[in-house]
């Protein structure tokens, strides 16, 4: 790969995108390496970077199958169901409780703020 073009941030030429832009154009980089980068100076930091990708060698979406969208549909379902008592929680159990809040605070019939 030989050396990244970089412009600064609003001037980058037409036939360049990022990832955002190419999604709201129907597209996806299709597999090809970052083409350019947008430097946005800040004052007492690094420049924020954005990556930018060609637009003529970028492809269209895949769009999901039913198959995919079962897969997720389970995946997410897997997320809410409390591993202790087996309930689906009705929100994603959080990682840092690793089961639902009745399960993880058995003691406590009322909310935590009601004291």
């Amino acid at each position: 790969m030989g050396a990244l073009l970089v412009f600064r941030w609003r001037l980058a030429p037409d036939g360049y995108a990022t990832r955002r832009q190419l999604r709201a154009c129907g597209l996806s980089p299709g597999g090809q390496d970052v083409a350019a980068q947008l430097e946005r100076p800040r004052r007492r930091r690094g420049p924020l970077v954005a990556y930018l990708y060609r637009i003529d060698l970028a492809k269209p979406v895949r769009h999901m199958t039913d198959a995919k969208w079962a897969a997720l549909a389970k995946a997410n379902q897997a997320r809410r169901t409390c591993p202790q008592c087996r309930r689906d929680a009705g929100y994603v159990i959080p990682p840092t409780l690793g089961t639902c809040v009745p399960c993880a605070y058995p003691d406590h019939s009322d909310s935590p703020r009601s004291s």
